[in-house]
């Protein structure tokens, strides 16, 4: 499955969510932390999910780069 993962930059350092999986989260000192990290949260939270007998949504959010007139 191929999941849509928000990276936003903090002060110190970076974080990571996922809209289709709330509650999963990351943060790393880099963009190639983070996406490392959030990786393996989203395979942690599809255990989770699993483990607890309830089923995993599919993935249904898109992403898309909007450009705009400054």
């Amino acid at each position: 499955m191929k999941y849509a993962v928000v990276i936003e930059k903090a002060q110190s350092n970076y974080s990571a969510y996922v809209p289709d999986l709330p509650g999963c989260v990351a943060t790393g000192a880099s963009i190639e932390e983070v996406e490392t990290e959030i990786r393996e949260a989203i395979e942690f939270h599809i255990e989770g999910i699993r483990n607890d007998g309830e089923v995993v949504s599919k993935p249904s959010s898109s992403v898309e780069y909007i450009e705009v007139a400054a």
